[in-house]
C-alpha cells in the first residue's frame, strides 16, 4: 500500500483536517501513513472510516500495552503505568480501583460547584463586553475542577496548565521531555503530602486509601499514573469541549439561534458539538499483538495503529450530510469518548461541565459572536482545539 506522508500537507492538516480525512476516506477506510514531523522512517495505520474505527476502538488484538511489542513511552517511563497504556487483566485492576473512587455520585455531587465555578467566571468577564474564551472560561472551569476534585493546591494550577499542555500538543521533543520530568516529580510530591496529612475529601485522597474487596491498593507508581491521566485528559479535553462547542455556534448562526430559542436543545447540541469537531483527533497508539485485518487491508503484528476520531465522526457513511452542524441529528453513537473498555471515565463529568458553562454563557451574554478570528490550532494530531478564541456580546 501507498505511504502517505502527512506531512505533505501542511497547515491543512492542522487547520482543516476534515478536508484531508474525507479525501483519505475516498481512497479506503484505513492508510498507512508517516505522521507529521516524525523521522521519515516511522510508519503507521491510520483508520479514518467509522464502522472500522469503532471496531479498532474494541479490538482486543490493538493492545494499549506498548511493552508487548517492545515499545515504551516517555510518560510511562518516568510517570508510571496508567489505564491508556495497559490491557486487560491491569486495566481491568486500575479501573477498578479508581472506578471506586471516581463515582457518579461525586460527579453529581459536583454540579453546584460546577456552577458556582462557571458564573463566577462570568461574572469576572462579562463586565468588560469582549475576552479570550478559552482564557477566560474554556480553560479555567475545567482545571478548577478537577484540581479541585483532586486536591491539588490552587498556587501550583499555572504552571500545571503550562505543564500539561506541553505534555498534550508539545512545541517540540526537550519541551515534552522538560515537561513530563517535571509532572512527575510534581505528582511524587503530591501524593507523598497526602500520605502525611491524613484523611481528606478529595479523589487522590481517597484513591490513597481505596482498597479493592480482596485487599487490593494501587502502587505509589500506580497511584502517580492514575493522577497524572486524571488531571489531563480531567480538563484538556474540557477546554476544546467548550471552546470548539461555542466556535461552532458561533460559525452557524442559525443553529445558535435555534438554541437560544429552546434551551431543551442544549443536551443534543453538546452531542453534536461533540461529534463534529470534537476534542481528541487521534486516539491514542494502539499495537497489533498478531496479524489482523482492517476493511481487507493487512496488519502485520507489533504495527502501530491510530484510529482517527475527528476523521470517523465526519464518515458520510454513518452521519448524513457529515460536515453540517445541526443541533437536531441524532449524533448517538459517536467516538468523541472512544469506544470499548477504554470508553472515557471522565465522559459524565465532561458532559456536565461543557452544559454549564455553554449553557450559562448564552443565557448570560446575549449578542455573544467572534470578536476576530481564532486563535491556531493546536499543533499534532492528539489534541483538537484552538489556543484562543476571542468574543464579545
Amino acid at each position: 500500500m501507498e505511504l502517505i506522508d502527512l506531512g505533505e500537507y501542511g497547515d491543512e492538516l492542522r487547520r482543516n483536517p476534515h478536508a484531508v480525512y474525507a479525501r483519505l476516506r475516498e481512497r479506503g477506510p484505513v492508510h498507512r501513513v508517516r505522521p507529521p514531523g516524525s523521522d521519515k522512517s516511522y510508519e503507521s495505520w491510520l483508520v479514518v472510516g467509522y464502522e472500522e474505527a469503532r471496531a479498532a476502538l474494541a479490538d482486543p488484538r490493538l493492545a494499549k500495552d506498548g511493552s508487548r511489542i517492545g515499545v515504551t513511552f516517555l510518560d510511562e517511563d518516568l510517570i508510571g503505568r496508567h489505564l491508556l497504556a495497559t490491557d486487560p487483566p491491569q486495566h481491568t485492576r486500575l479501573r477498578g480501583l479508581v472506578a471506586r473512587a471516581f463515582t457518579m455520585r461525586r460527579v453529581e455531587r459536583l454540579r453546584p460547584r460546577v456552577q458556582q465555578i462557571t458564573d463566577d467566571l462570568l461574572d469576572e468577564m462579562l463586565p468588560a463586553g469582549h475576552a479570550d474564551l478559552i482564557g477566560s472560561l474554556a480553560y479555567p472551569l475545567p482545571i478548577t475542577v478537577i484540581c479541585e476534585l483532586l486536591g491539588v493546591p490552587e498556587m501550583d494550577r499555572d504552571e500545571f496548565r503550562k505543564l500539561s499542555t506541553e505534555v498534550v500538543a508539545p512545541t517540540s521533543s526537550q519541551s515534552e521531555y522538560d515537561a513530563v520530568v517535571r509532572l512527575a516529580e510534581y505528582l511524587t510530591e503530591l501524593i507523598e503530602d497526602k500520605r502525611c496529612a491524613g484523611p481528606a475529601d478529595d479523589l487522590l485522597s481517597d484513591l490513597i486509601r481505596t482498597t479493592a474487596e480482596d485487599g487490593d491498593r494501587p502502587s505509589a507508581q500506580e497511584l502517580r499514573g492514575m493522577a497524572y491521566l486524571l488531571l489531563i485528559a480531567g480538563h484538556e479535553t474540557t477546554v476544546n469541549l467548550i471552546g470548539n462547542g461555542v466556535l461552532a455556534l458561533l460559525t452557524h448562526p442559525g443553529q445558535l439561534a435555534a438554541l437560544r430559542a429552546d434551551m431543551g436543545l442544549l443536551d443534543g447540541a453538546i452531542e453534536e458539538m461533540l461529534r463534529y469537531e470534537g476534542p481528541v483527533e487521534t486516539a491514542t497508539f494502539r499495537y497489533a499483538t498478531e496479524p489482523l485485518e482492517i476493511a481487507g487491508t493487512r496488519i502485520g503484528r507489533g504495527e502501530h495503529v491510530m484510529i482517527g476520531l475527528t476523521a470517523a465522526q465526519r464518515d458520510g457513511a454513518r452521519y448524513a450530510g457529515p460536515d453540517r452542524f445541526d443541533i437536531h441529528r441524532d449524533p448517538r453513537g459517536h467516538l468523541a469518548f472512544g469506544h470499548g473498555i477504554h470508553y472515557c471515565l471522565g465522559a459524565p463529568l465532561a458532559r456536565l461541565e461543557g452544559r454549564t458553562a455553554i449553557g450559562t454563557l448564552l443565557r448570560r451574554a446575549p449578542g455573544l459572536t467572534l470578536d476576530g478570528p481564532p486563535g491556531e490550532w493546536l499543533p499534532g494530531l492528539l489534541m483538537r482545539g484552538v489556543r484562543t478564541l476571542p468574543v464579545r456580546w
